[in-house]
């Protein structure tokens, strides 16, 4: 799936870093000492640690994601999801603890709202207009808070049941709108 593999030790090194250190207090210094590469390696491909583990976060959902819509649900989309962050349990706890401005709760939010957007626009023809834009930026940022939530607490749901926890608190608007579409 990763085919940078200087990318992708830095993210195992990160990890490795998070096993010791909190996210704010590791360094891109130690990050390069603990992958074996340069800073300026690092540098070259990230603007910061927050960039990589973004980077990293992106990389594992991405697929989870690309799916939906040829033939795979929001639900199936909402369980690889779920699927991956369970795999990856230290590095998204680790990665969600931050609040910093380029923080993966941020980019997380970012990232689903753009897919809901671009989603409905490639489906429907048309922009989303103001009030399903609202919609999905309100669904967007609840179902981040429970991520993190569901995280914190130890996972207590499975996948599955938290996806379909997801699916029940979306927007009607949305819930209309993606049964029309068939992706729900």
């Amino acid at each position: 799936m990763i085919k940078d593999k200087s990318k992708l030790r830095f993210a195992q090194a990160i990890k490795r870093c998070m096993l010791k250190d909190s996210i704010d207090s590791i360094s891109v210094a130690q990050i390069a000492e603990e992958s074996g590469l340069s800073r300026q390696t690092f540098y070259r491909h990230f603007l910061d640690k927050y960039d990589l583990i973004n980077w990293y976060f992106d990389q594992l959902l991405f697929e989870s994601f690309k799916e939906m819509g040829k033939g795979k649900t929001v639900f199936d989309g909402l369980v690889r999801k779920f699927k991956y962050i369970q795999s990856e349990q230290l590095f998204f706890t680790v990665s969600f603890q931050s609040d910093s401005q380029n923080s993966l709760k941020t980019h997380d939010y970012e990232m689903i709202r753009d897919f809901y957007i671009d989603l409905i626009t490639d489906k429907t023809g048309n922009n989303p207009d103001e009030s399903m834009t609202f919609s999905v930026e309100l669904y967007c940022q609840g179902a981040v808070f429970k991520t993190v939530d569901w995280l914190q607490k130890g996972m207590k749901e499975t996948p599955e049941e938290l996806a379909h926890l997801m699916i029940q608190a979306m927007p009607d608007p949305m819930k209309i709108l993606f049964k029309t579409l068939t992706i729900l």
